[in-house]
């Protein structure tokens, strides 16, 4: 798709994954959907069935065939347009879920019209259509991502236009001003002025506010996305790997008990009570003449700067109070805004309560025994409670995708300069192309301004039924 116009051929497409199961969805789009479909659907005698006469979105039972050939009992949907998901005739064909199968109806579809359809292309169709705009489009991609019901939650309100209506309004107000601004332009002879200079800079400061606060809520919305970040950071053989090991229920990590023996990071998610964590085990924090090792407690520092929890581990039976708080005070520095848990691990229960009160003075201390899997439900509890992102209000506007900061921080830059050229009066013709900058940021986030490059990223990492 190396031209991002609409095209009126007929695509086709496994809409199912890969392999076998119960079921296949063969997806068809284009003018001809139902035209190339009839040309293999038949009764059971093996008379054409006809589909053109049919009421959208109804489905039809009958059979696959080619020269008198039965390839498979199906069911088929028909979607007229323009009510469809792409704007376009529509067919899915759910057959069974045998690869051979599949193969077979495809390679048939092919030879009577259609053609593969690339990645992303359906959804691609929906945008040029104009059924979905660009933002909207991304969101479909997070939501067959989305593996956590808070990001399920804010990749249907993106697709449902929320942040769409949100940038659009913010574009339209601007848009007035930019008219007038360049009205004045027009009559440039005359010294007129047009655009209320006092109303701009209202606009403009309640525009920016409105950036900043979308632009700061991608950590949050990253968080959402992509899981938060967790590390698990310690001495050598503090039990890390072993913590990370019951976390996951997996032996994902080497256990042993050679100090060192983690020497890069480990990474593995796992959802706790619908809240989605990227766990990450790094090498032992100390001081090292091993190069290689050095350069793996290098990573663990910066694991720590971009984690949004540090989980440090420590052995009861090795480290004192007066320990600990060096230690803990080395991680500080490194932390930033990032939340710290203080795990002791290798608990004897008899001695606990004494655990407890020599520790007393640590903050949002847990003791645990990875090894023996004893108090980890109550660990698991406290990370969910520390960042749970249930609790987020999804009806507000997250930003989840680092395509939309990167537009909102250049219309932000745009509409800084804009205000700083009304603070000096400068000349109309300079606010006019900084406000067409800032404009064009903005709508390059809901497609209204775009490029062949930009849909080719976007689209590329489409699935390809989709």
């Amino acid at each position: 798709m190396a031209n991002y116009t609409l095209n009126n051929d007929t695509i086709a497409a496994l809409a199912t994954p890969h392999g076998f199961g119960a079921i296949a969805v063969i997806r068809l789009s284009g003018k001809d959907a139902i035209a190339v479909t009839e040309k293999v659907f038949k009764t059971k005698t093996l008379k054409p069935k006809l589909l053109a006469n049919k009421a959208s979105h109804t489905a039809h039972f009958g059979i696959i065939a080619e020269n008198d050939v039965i390839i498979d009992e199906v069911l088929v949907t028909i979607f007229k347009a323009p009510k469809t998901y792409t704007g376009e005739e529509i067919v899915e064909i759910s057959c069974h879920g045998s690869v051979f199968i599949q193969q077979q109806i495809l390679q048939l579809l092919y030879k009577h019209g259609a053609r593969p359809a690339q990645a992303g292309e359906f959804t691609l169709r929906a945008f040029l259509n104009g059924k979905l705009d660009l933002s909207q489009a991304e969101a479909v991609a997070d939501l067959i991502a989305s593996n956590s019901a808070t990001s399920h939650q804010v990749a249907m309100q993106h697709m449902r236009g929320g942040f769409s209506s949100k940038i659009a309004v913010l574009r339209e107000n601007l848009l007035n001003f930019a008219s007038l601004i360049e009205l004045e332009l027009d009559f440039s002879e005359e010294d007129v002025e047009f655009a209320d200079r006092t109303d701009l800079k209202k606009l403009i400061h309640t525009i920016l506010g409105i950036i900043n606060k979308l632009v700061s809520s991608f950590d949050l919305g990253n968080v959402i996305k992509n899981g938060i970040p967790v590390a698990i950071v310690g001495k050598p053989n503090a039990g890390k790997s072993t913590l990370l090991n019951i976390l996951l229920d997996d032996d994902r990590a080497i256990v042993s008990e050679i100090p060192g023996t983690t020497r890069d990071t480990i990474e593995d998610e796992i959802i706790i009570e619908g809240v989605l964590f990227r766990f990450i085990d790094t090498a032992g924090i100390r001081t090292t003449t091993d190069v290689i090792e050095q350069i793996g407690v290098n990573k663990a520092f910066e694991v720590i700067k971009k984690s949004a929890i540090i989980i440090y581990l420590f052995d009861t039976h090795e480290l004192s109070l007066g320990d600990l708080e060096l230690e803990l005070s080395l991680i500080k520095e490194h932390i930033g805004t990032s939340q710290l848990m203080v795990v002791g691990n290798k608990i004897d229960f008899e001695v606990l309560a004494d655990l407890k009160k020599e520790f007393e003075s640590i903050q949002n201390i847990t003791f645990i025994s990875a090894k023996e899997k004893n108090n980890i439900t109550e660990l698991k509890q406290k990370l969910v409670s520390l960042f749970d992102t249930r609790t987020v209000n999804t009806t507000d506007t997250i930003v989840t995708n680092s395509r939309h900061v990167s537009s909102l921080n250049n219309a932000k830059l745009a509409l800084e300069k804009v205000e700083e050229g009304l603070s000096t009066n400068i000349q109309s013709d300079f606010l006019a192309l900084d406000i067409r900058y800032a404009l064009e940021a903005l709508g390059e986030i809901t497609g209204q301004v775009t490029n062949d490059d930009l849909l080719g990223n976007i689209f590329s990492k489409f699935c390809i039924g989709k």
